[in-house]
C-alpha cells in the first residue's frame, strides 16, 4: 500500500493551501497553483534568485531563505521577494587596482558595520559573511575572496543588515578586483582560446547542438560513467 501523503496548511500572501509535507517552498507554491516568473532560476541553490521571506507559527521574527531550499512547515506564512533593492557601486574594473583600492569610498557604510553576525545568520550558503566584511575594511583582499567565493548573490544579507550594508557586493567589488589584478593568468588559458578561435572543438559543438535529447542523455550518462570508474 501506497504511504498516506500528509497535506499541511500554508498561507501564501495570506491565504492558506494544503500542500504535501516535505515539499521545498518553491514546489509548494507551484503546487498550489502559482506560475513562478520571477524569483526562480537554477532550482538547486546556485543562482539565488528565489529569495521569499517566511514567518513561523507564534514566531514574530522574520525568516529568509531561498525557496529552492528551505522546506515548508505547517503554517507557516510565506512572501517572495523579486529582488533586494541594495547599493551597488559604479566602478571600471581596469581602474581599479589593489594598491589604490578604497573600499571606503566605493562603500562609505562599511563603517557602519555592527559586528552583530545577522548577515552571516542570514547566508543560506553558510558563508562567514560577518568575517569577511572585517577583512574587506582591513584591505584582506585573500581573505574576502576565500571566505566569499561560494556567495550566490541572493542579497539576504543585505536585507537583513542594520546598517544597511551590501555584503554581497561589496565581495562581488573584491573578487573582481582581486580576480583582474591579483591573480596570474593561468598558462593553459591562450592555448585554449587559440584552439576555440581556429576551430578545434566546432565539430564536437555541431554535433551537441544536431543530438536529439535521447543521444544528449546517453552522452552524459558515459560521461559520468568514465569518470566515475576514473576515481
Amino acid at each position: 500500500m501506497h504511504d498516506i501523503i500528509k497535506m499541511i496548511p500554508v498561507y501564501v500572501m495570506g491565504r492558506k493551501y494544503e500542500v504535501p509535507q516535505g515539499l521545498t517552498i518553491l514546489k509548494a507554491l507551484e503546487f498550489a497553483g502559482y506560475k513562478i516568473t520571477r524569483g526562480c532560476g537554477c532550482r538547486g541553490g546556485v543562482c539565488g534568485a528565489c529569495v521569499t521571506v517566511f514567518r513561523r507559527k507564534d514566531d514574530f521574527r522574520l525568516q529568509v531563505g531561498l525557496a529552492c531550499q528551505t522546506v515548508v512547515e505547517p503554517d507557516i506564512f510565506l512572501t517572495q521577494l523579486p529582488y533586494v533593492p541594495a547599493h551597488k557601486a559604479v566602478y571600471s574594473i581596469h581602474r581599479v587596482s589593489p594598491e589604490g583600492l578604497n573600499i571606503l569610498k566605493l562603500y562609505p557604510e562599511l563603517t557602519r558595520c555592527m559586528g552583530c553576525n545577522t548577515c552571516t545568520k542570514s547566508c543560506p550558503m553558510g558563508l562567514d559573511v560577518m568575517n569577511y566584511i572585517a577583512a574587506a575594511l582591513r584591505n584582506d583582499l585573500a581573505r574576502v575572496v576565500e571566505l566569499s567565493m561560494e556567495c550566490v548573490m541572493c542579497g539576504m544579507c543585505a536585507a537583513r543588515c542594520p546598517g544597511e550594508l551590501a555584503p554581497f557586493n561589496i565581495a562581488l567589488l573584491i573578487r573582481r578586483v582581486y580576480g583582474r589584478h591579483v591573480l596570474k593568468r593561468p598558462e593553459t588559458l591562450d592555448k585554449r582560446l587559440k584552439e576555440i578561435q581556429e576551430g578545434f572543438f566546432s565539430h564536437d559543438l555541431l554535433e551537441l547542438k544536431t543530438s536529439g535529447k535521447a543521444a544528449l542523455e546517453e552522452k552524459f550518462k558515459s560521461l559520468q560513467a568514465s569518470r566515475g570508474s576514473a576515481v
